[in-house]
């Protein structure tokens, strides 16, 4: 019977030991390693990363301070049908418009630290007042810098009191698009918030476009992550946190369908409208395009800064400053951050040889302003005002108003006169002295131009305003 017991003592004393050592030393034991983790994990402690944050959620994380939220307000005035009559009549000082305001809610993102905000043209667009609301709840109104129709892409500017920095979406190179790959679409849909849904690349852009042509379904990505309408100007993502597109619009006849507007577009609509020019008024004057080979310059302004530097159409840009850029946005980054303060120095490859240029930025109004307007017309002009139009009896037309007009110019040969209203040149909006002098640098001496002309005529005791067109030969 003794011996019985210590053979069972023998062999109870190692599986014991084996035992405890599974459970509370060997990390693979099945219990040990477990109720510790477990404990840990409960306790939250970083002993273990958690199996919830996969790719998609670290995506996320990444992504979501950059998505924005933008609601608008816009002023419709509503006409009584008999008003014009009256107002024909009695003069424009008849009457008062009624007003209504149409409220809409939309997405974007925050593409530059200093707060610059990609979305729609079609969410913004016509907004008197444009609100910006970030993932952690700040709310700025915005304000828009410009747009294109052709892409449906509007720059916003968040109004700060200075100083304040966001966190700016990173970008995917152009075409660097996986069929299949997971995708993430995030924005606002229905103004409930930050929303994320996921899905897979079903289809990339099915034709090139056509230089003038608007983008179109054929044009956009497809993927079944749900888009709703309020997505409308949210990123598209993939699984880096990259954007890959701008979401656009869904296809009501099909469940599960959306489109967003590929980096390509976005990439190629920022090299025009995300400038030294649009967004510091600060002339580089040379636009360029990503490709296969890199950044490559497509054109350059005769005269410019970057002409003066020694840039060529077709140079493939290395580095400017330190970095080496990879597509326009921090190309054009990289300007704007030294402004007009100093040069910034350019590496470029032309027929395979390495040159180093330097450049520096000149305010626009330095040089496209009245007078360079008045040596191309023969003519001085003033930006309209709200106060000078009431006091003109232009009403609520914008436009450049003729102050001078010089004996024996161009002006003078095409019939303009001092106090009329030039609203438009060639179709284009004149109501930028700069815009419209930068405008006319590009156009060559003896070119003839047509100037859409608002005419005051004195009755009774208001205005009458009657159109014109005149046709202008620069000098």
């Amino acid at each position: 019977m003794t011996q019985k017991v210590e053979r069972t003592r023998l062999v109870y004393w190692p599986v014991l030991a084996w035992t405890l050592w599974m459970l509370f030393v060997s990390p693979t034991g099945g219990g040990p390693g477990r109720v510790v983790h477990a404990l840990g994990a409960a306790a939250g402690t970083p002993d273990e990363a958690d199996i919830r944050r996969d790719a998609v959620v670290r995506a996320i994380e990444e992504v979501m301070p950059s998505v924005v939220n933008i609601s608008t307000e816009t002023i419709v005035e509503i006409r009584d049908p008999f008003d014009q009559i009256f107002r024909d009549f009695f003069g424009p000082q008849w009457g008062r418009r009624s007003q209504r305001s149409q409220n809409s809610l939309g997405s974007g993102v925050i593409i530059d630290e200093t707060g610059y905000v990609l979305t729609n043209l079609h969410v913004v667009r016509r907004a008197n007042v444009i609100t910006v609301t970030l993932a952690d709840g700040r709310t700025f109104e915005a304000k828009p810098i410009v747009g294109t129709l052709k892409t449906d892409v509007a720059l916003l500017r968040l109004i700060t009191r200075g100083g304040e920095k966001f966190k700016a979406i990173k970008f995917a190179p152009d075409d660097d698009l996986l069929l299949g790959e997971t995708v993430l679409a995030l924005g606002n849909p229905f103004g409930l918030g930050g929303s994320v849904s996921r899905g897979i690349l079903s289809s990339k852009a099915r034709r090139p476009v056509a230089e003038d042509d608007s983008l179109d379904v054929q044009d956009w990505l497809q993927s079944d992550a749900a888009i709703n309408p309020g997505n409308s100007g949210g990123p598209l993502v993939n699984l880096r946190g990259e954007l890959i597109g701008i979401n656009v619009a869904i296809f009501r006849e099909a469940q599960g369908i959306g489109f967003a507007i590929p980096i390509k577009r976005v990439s190629e609509a920022l090299g025009e409208i995300y400038t030294p020019e649009t967004v510091r008024s600060l002339w580089f004057g040379a636009n360029f395009q990503s490709g296969p080979n890199g950044l490559v310059a497509v054109s350059v302004e005769t005269g410019s800064p970057a002409d003066r530097s020694g840039l060529k159409t077709g140079d493939r840009v290395l580095a400017v400053g330190d970095r080496k850029p990879r597509h326009v946005v921090e190309f054009n980054r990289e300007l704007l951050g030294v402004g007009d303060r100093r040069e910034i120095r350019i590496v470029v490859e032309r027929n395979q040889e390495r040159k180093t240029l330097t450049v520096r930025l000149t305010p626009l109004e330095s040089v496209f302003n009245a007078n360079l307007l008045r040596q191309r017309l023969g003519a001085a002009v003033q930006v309209l005002t709200p106060e000078l139009a009431a006091r003109m009896g232009f009403g609520q037309f914008r436009g450049l108003m003729v102050t001078d007009i010089e004996p024996g110019g161009p002006a003078e040969k095409a019939a303009l006169r001092e106090g009329e209203l030039i609203q438009a040149i060639e179709g284009r909006a004149a109501e930028n002295v700069v815009e419209t002098a930068r405008w006319l640098y590009r156009k060559n001496k003896g070119e003839k131009i047509r100037l859409s002309v608002i005419v005051p005529r004195a009755a009774r005791s208001y205005v009458q305003l009657f159109s014109a067109t005149k046709t202008v030969t620069l000098r």
